[in-house]
């Protein structure tokens, strides 16, 4: 059987095909680890060559613009090849288009996806410890910092959606923490998630279930007063109605 081929775009970039290994450097340019996070993240959906150079060069492609990605894709095909990606595999040119065949292939991006998706189904059917062994994974996936030193737009909006996966699955962290006595441990996920996004009230709802759950009701009011107050000073609103009956719950509780 041949082995799996993994491919890190989060944190150090990385290719792993058993015990062949390619890191950063050895992918061949800049361009061509960028060209390799690009097509990673959309290996379902071929690129067009206009779309991959937007990606690589933005609105400043370098003259000779197709001489140029030809260039990157062939320094990146060489250095595929070390770790046995020969073709049919690797990067493939077909109409036009370009895509990343990866046979028996793994990606990180997608399995944090893939895991938060579990988690979150795990949570609804009570299943507490699948839901926390798939949060775990999606969390310190989706929490390395996805394509370090790049700005491209669309590495910026790839890096805010593992953003919202990892406190998402924080969320689900922090659930199953509380649900478990672990109290502590579930109000550091939620203070994390919320201290990521204020205005998630997801978030907000597990940390004030999180503080009560641990005994402090009082500090659980003070998360909805706070929620409250920034929601009616930036936004001119009130949180919504699952959020307000979190807090009336726990105000009228007399534990």
């Amino acid at each position: 059987m041949a082995p799996v081929v993994r491919l890190y775009l989060c944190g150090r970039v990385t290719i792993e095909c058993g015990s062949l290994v390619l890191r950063d450097s050895a992918l061949g340019s800049a361009q061509s680890r960028l060209l390799l996070g690009f097509l990673g993240t959309r290996r379902t959906r071929p690129a067009s060559r206009l779309e991959t150079i937007g990606a690589l060069w933005g609105d400043h492609p370098p003259p000779s613009v197709d001489a140029s990605l030809n260039v990157v894709i062939s320094k990146l095909r060489t250095a595929t090849r070390r770790v046995g990606l020969l073709p049919p595999a690797g990067v493939v040119t077909e109409s036009g288009s370009l895509h990343l065949s990866l046979p028996h292939g793994w990606i990180d991006v997608e399995e944090a996806r893939k895991s938060l998706d579990a988690a979150e189904g795990a949570l609804r059917r009570e299943d507490l410890p699948a839901a926390w062994a798939a949060a775990n994974v999606a969390a310190v996936l989706a929490r390395q910092p996805f394509l370090a030193m790049e700005e491209a737009a669309w590495v910026v909006r790839e890096r805010a959606g593992l953003e919202r996966i990892w406190r998402r699955a924080s969320i689900v962290l922090s659930v199953v923490s509380t649900a478990t006595g672990e109290h502590q441990l579930g109000i550091q996920h939620a203070t994390e998630a919320l201290d990521a996004e204020p205005f998630d009230e997801v978030a907000c709802q597990a940390l004030m279930r999180a503080h009560a759950a641990a005994g402090n009701r009082a500090e659980a009011l003070r998360v909805f007063a706070r929620c409250r107050r920034l929601f009616r000073e930036e936004l001119g609103a009130e949180p919504s109605e699952r959020t307000t009956d979190v807090f009336t719950t726990i105000l009228r509780s007399r534990t």
